[in-house]
Parts: C-alpha cells; structure tokens; sequence
C-alpha cells in the first residue's frame, strides 16, 4: 500500500460557516471523502476500524494489518450505511458503488453459521483459519477446526446484515443474486439462533437447543465472588445492547419486507425481556443471564448484578415495541423499572454499572488484581464502571413515554412536505459544516493520530442527511438560502 506520510493533514476551517451550505459542495465534499475511503483505505472493499496516518496499517480492537477489515463498528458495516445513505440522498452511483464493494467484502468474510466474526483478515494464510458461507456453496461440507462462531457482541452481526438488508432493498440491487442469498441466509441463521424464551446467545454457530427452559428470572440462591473463569458466550446476553440491536435490525427488516417472521421474532425478544426482569428489590437486568435465567459472570469485570447500563436498553426496547406494535404489555415492566433507577442513583446523580445483586450496594473492581470491592477508589480505566449520561437518557425515555403512540409513529416517518423538510435541513446545516470545514484537503477526516471510520461514518452520515433534506425541501428551503 502506498504511503503517504509527506502529506501534510491541516483543518480546512479558516471560514465562516454558510449557515446553510450549498448542498452542491456539501455533495462535493461527500465524493472527495467518497474517493479517498475508496482507493486509500479500503481493502477488498472493506474497512478497518481506523488506519495510521501514512495509512501503512488498517486497525481494529483486536489487531492491525494492511489486509485486515472490521465488522465491528466502526467499520465497513458502518461505512457501507453511510454510502448506502450518501447515495439516497444524491442519486450519486459513486457512493453505490462503495457501498455494494463494502457490501461484497462482508460477503466474503460470512461464515457458515450465518454471521460474522470481529474483524477479517484477507491474508490468504489468515482467510484459511475460518468456515465460510460461501465455501459451503461451493461444496465445502466439513468444518474441521476452523473458526464458525457468529457473534452478536458489539453489534457486529447485527450491522452486517442491517447494512446489507438496507443495501439489497435498494431497486438497484432487486437483481443481485449473491446479495439477496446471503441476506436471507444471515436473517434466517439468525432467526434460528433465537431461545424458546426469546432471549440470543451472545455468539452462535448452530441453532437454539428447543428444549432449552423457559423461565423467569430469578436471583441465584449463592454466587461466587471470585471470577470463575466459565464459558459465558451460550448465555442470554444483554450486554453492549446485543438484543437490544437485535431488535432493530428485525423491525427494520419487517418494515422492508413484510415478512411476519421478523416482527414476531422481535416481539418475542420483548417476552424475552419482561421474563428477564429481576423480581424485587431490584426490577432492572442482569447483563447475562445462564439458562436458568439466573444472573452469572461474563469478563472478570463482569459479575452476577443488576445492571445500570443496560437495565435502560432494555426498557427503551420494550418502548420501541410498543410503540411498533401498541401492545401494553410491553410498557408494564417500565415503572417498577424507573422507580428503581430513582432510588439507586449515586451521590453524584451518575449511576453505578453493576449493583450487588439483593442487597443494591454499587459493586466495583480494584485495579490490576479485579478483586471486587464497594469502593470506586482505585477502579481499572479501560470500562465505564460508572455512568454519567443514564440520568440524560432515562429523563428522554420517560418524555417519550408520556408522548401518544401516534404522534411518536408520525415522527419515526419523517417530513411529509418541503415546509418540514426545510426545517430538518436547518437543524442538520451545523453538523454538515462542521464535516466541511473539519475535512482535509485529501477528503479524510482526521482525529489525534488517526485517520478514523467512526469520524467518516459521523461526518458522511451528517452530509448526507442535510443533503437529503435540502433536496426534498425544494422551493422553500431554496427561498430560505437566498
């Protein structure tokens, strides 16, 4: 790959912001950006997490390559929406032409479970370390040692085939065969993974055991606090938001296809969820759950509790399903849940992530030996073992349960006339010229040392959002740039 460590990376932004920028060079900006991601950093149409500035390196959480791409976002799954939007918004065949190579590379990487893994490398002596879909299609029956685990962790599976469930309903894409096979193959092998109590594993390879007990949640009768060291990735996963983003790529994939299998797949991941809650004291979510559907360790900074990140996923879960399917059931489990995160609030209005099972003391780990503690005094950095932005998001959860369910379903489907998209393009212009002016001269946005796929996905998204709403404003929005 080529370096270019001569060039030199400065901010374009020495200008005053058009308050709304002509969506002609907004669209400009998005082609430069476009180019750049397209012939200096993608790889089999792919892409890393982030790359070195003289781009020598691709990295992801787990490693760095010149060949390696990352499934977990950001990556190409978040890379690949951003074009698939890009494109929407312009009509511009540059930005469909990335997001199908992004969209080929992840067909590529598919394993033979239906998923995918973290990241993939596409060193020939690498790619031989996996089972893949499309081997199995060319007759490749046996799996030997290779590695097969789909994985729902860090919403990797679950954007893979949101990207592609986007890219293949586009009508340019009606016709691609490999597409829409390896689509249905990712949905349905994900489908399958889902438990009795319609709860997912945070990875699979082979679908749910049907006799797997459907129960409700319970607090163990003793756990160990000491880590014990057990395979943890069979159980009911919480954790990152796994089924919560399950969720959505199922409703989406209703919304485009009709098809009843998902929105009755989803619902019941929401039965899933109100079997999940603890009892009192402490009606929040554990973030893993054995088959039992006791609370259990994960990571060695990850103990049986109740937990105060993703207790609020769960609940916003429950809302969207309501909201989807106006099903009251699905609302219920929201106020003993709410009352208590009001009384489990620390001193300082952040929340705690892990809260001792029964007795609701805020748990903690020391630092470098994990040991676990009630004292926050000398806690690892790598993990949020506190919280300061649940109160912000459970204060928005409780406006919008307070909201009528229409009103809310008229908001999810956006402007209905150019007054309303006028407005949604004056609300994005601030995010579209921060992308301008932040842009190198190269079309790459740049953050600390790295040139980073989480800043081009923002930045991409952003324009093409304010791109898409100047369009459709029409006559009012070009009355209000004069």
């Amino acid at each position: 790959m080529k370096l270019i460590s001569a060039l030199v990376f400065l901010p374009l932004a020495t200008f005053a912001a058009d308050p709304l920028p002509d969506p002609a060079a907004v669209t400009a900006a998005m082609k430069k950006a476009a180019t750049f991601a397209t012939t200096k950093l993608a790889v089999h149409g792919g892409y890393a997490s982030a790359w070195k500035k003289d781009l020598s390196a691709g990295m992801t959480e787990h490693g760095e390559s010149k060949t390696i791409i990352s499934i977990q976002p950001p990556g190409t799954t978040t890379l690949g929406m951003a074009f698939v939007r890009a494109f929407q918004a312009t009509g511009d065949t540059q930005f469909l032409d990335a997001a199908k190579a992004a969209g080929k590379a992840l067909i590529e990487c598919q394993l033979a479970s239906g998923g995918w893994d973290s990241d993939f490398d596409f060193d020939p002596d690498k790619t031989k370390q996996y089972y893949l879909h499309q081997q199995v299609l060319a007759g490749d029956k046996e799996q030997g040692k290779r590695r097969n685990s789909s994985t729902l962790d860090d919403n990797k599976t679950q954007s893979a085939l949101l990207f592609l469930l986007e890219l293949a309903h586009l009508p340019e894409c009606k016709d691609d065969t490999v597409l829409q096979e390896a689509l249905k193959f990712g949905l349905d092998s994900l489908l399958t993974a889902q438990y009795p109590n319609g709860g997912w594993p945070q990875q699979f390879d082979s679908p749910a055991d049907p006799a797997t007990p459907v129960k409700k949640a319970a607090y163990p009768k003793e756990w160990s606090r000491t880590y014990p060291k057990a395979k943890y990735t069979s159980f009911y996963t919480l954790n990152d938001g796994n089924i919560q983003q399950v969720v959505k790529l199922l409703l989406r994939a209703h919304e485009l296809t009709k098809d009843e299998r998902y929105l009755n797949s989803a619902k019941k991941a929401g039965d899933f969820f109100i079997l999940a809650q603890m009892p009192d004291p402490q009606p929040g979510w554990a973030q893993q759950y054995n088959h039992d559907m006791e609370p259990v360790w994960a990571r060695k900074f990850e103990p049986p509790c109740v937990t105060g990140g993703e207790s609020l996923g769960a609940m916003e879960t429950l809302h969207d399903l309501y909201v989807v399917t106006g099903d009251e059931k699905f609302l219920k489990p929201l106020p003993a849940a709410f009352a208590w995160y009001e009384r489990s609030a620390l001193s300082d209005g952040q929340y705690a992530r892990f809260y001792e099972l029964q007795t609701n003391k805020p748990l903690y780990f020391v630092k470098d030996t994990y040991e676990l503690t009630y004292s926050d005094a000398n806690m690892p950095t790598h993990y949020g073992f506190k919280m300061d932005h649940i109160a912000r998001d459970l204060a928005k959860l409780k406006e919008l349960t307070k909201e009528p369910r229409e009103e809310l379903l008229a908001k999810r489907s956006g402007p209905t006339d150019e007054k309303g998209w006028t407005k949604r393009a004056k609300g994005a212009a601030g995010k579209a010229n921060a992308a301008l002016q932040s842009q190198q001269p190269d079309g790459s946005w740049i953050k600390g040392d790295e040139i980073e796929g989480a800043e081009f996905t923002k930045h991409l998204m952003a324009m093409a959002y304010y791109v898409e709403a100047a369009k459709k404003g029409g006559e009012a929005f070009a009355k209000q740039r004069q």
